[in-house]
């Protein structure tokens, strides 16, 4: 349902944008949508929706020195970044957009932030066996910034449309769970050593998939699992630690880096760089950089571009039919 309402008041420190794209995350934004179905409120009130958008700045607020009207931005943020015609947003959630970039393109500084973050813990090192299990867009993305670090990269996945996907943007082994066996097929890729990295990157029961991914992983002569599994999916998994793990490192994945939901920051205020280098702020404007370069393209994930009007029947596809919608872009 599209609903109109007041464009948000404009306070210190914060652009109003004209919307020229934004961009839905299935996972976030939708992944409660069967939940809801099955127990309506239809009393509820309507919800802000969407976090990540780009356009073109309209006006600017006390105390905002980095940007001028006519500017063109990529914006993120829960509750500013919003899918609608106008939008407010903290000036440290905006960054110049590119004249090469679109303003497709530039709606998905967010998420691939959020997989940049999430590659920066796994740290990987040149040569590693590097694994992705969920090719959701954060997968997707994640997959092209570890390949970019120069590792070799294996997905899974149990949708063709994503696999195809994934192999576009570079990965150099997509499995299907469901045809054959991933961790055989890892043991296979990895040439014996055993995955050395990996990301889970999607939500619900996540149990069965992380016990795959333990057993992937490299093995020491002692003999336990050893490398780094990072979680920026939001799965819930249970499983023992100590010796039921081995010296696996499991690390969590929080958005898009320092700054972000810290108030003060977002609206103008700044972190000593020596400290903290990667920033949101920073996190998101090495994504353009890597877009405009060439090195990160989010091309073959765009799936749908749709008028607002026609994006109710957008994000159901994501929810009803997910072997068919991957990224689906609203153009007001």
């Amino acid at each position: 349902m599209v609903v109109e309402e007041p464009v948000p008041a404009l306070r210190p420190g914060q652009i109003r944008l004209r919307v020229r794209a934004s961009l839905v995350s299935p996972g976030t934004e939708l992944g409660g949508v069967p939940r809801r179905r099955a127990h309506p409120e239809p009393d509820a009130p309507p919800q802000p929706f969407g976090y990540a958008n780009a356009g073109d700045v309209v006006a600017i607020g006390e105390g905002v020195t980095r940007f001028r009207v006519g500017d063109r931005v990529a914006c993120m943020g829960g509750g500013y970044a919003l899918h609608a015609t106008e939008a407010v947003v903290p000036q440290n959630l905006a960054i110049p957009l590119p004249d090469a970039l679109s303003y497709a393109q530039g709606s998905f500084a967010h998420l691939a932030a959020t997989a940049l973050h999430a590659v920066r813990r796994a740290a990987p090192e040149i040569g590693e066996h590097f694994l992705v299990v969920g090719l959701g867009l954060v997968g997707q993305l994640a997959l092209q910034f570890a390949r970019l670090a120069g590792t070799h990269v294996m997905a899974w996945d149990r949708l063709p449309l994503r696999l195809e996907i994934a192999r576009q943007g570079g990965c150099d082994r997509p499995v299907n769970v469901t045809e054959e066996d991933p961790v055989a097929a890892a043991a296979a890729f990895s040439r014996g050593h055993g995955i050395d990295a990996s990301i889970l990157a999607f939500g619900g029961d996540g149990t069965e998939a992380f016990r795959q991914v333990v057993r992937a992983h490299k093995v020491a002569p002692d003999p336990h699992q050893m490398g780094r599994i990072v979680i920026v999916g939001g799965c819930t998994i249970q499983h023992q630690f100590a010796a039921a793990l081995g010296n696996l490192d499991v690390r969590s994945a929080a958005r898009t880096g320092p700054g972000y939901h810290d108030d003060p920051w977002e609206h103008g205020a700044d972190y000593p760089s020596v400290f903290v280098p990667w920033n949101t702020q920073r996190n998101l404007e090495e994504c353009l950089r890597f877009m405009e370069e060439g090195r990160i393209d989010v091309g073959p994930l765009i799936t749908h571009q749709v008028p607002l009007g026609d994006a109710p029947a957008a994000c159901d596809k994501l929810v009803t039919a997910p072997g068919e919608a991957l990224g689906v872009v609203i153009e007001p």
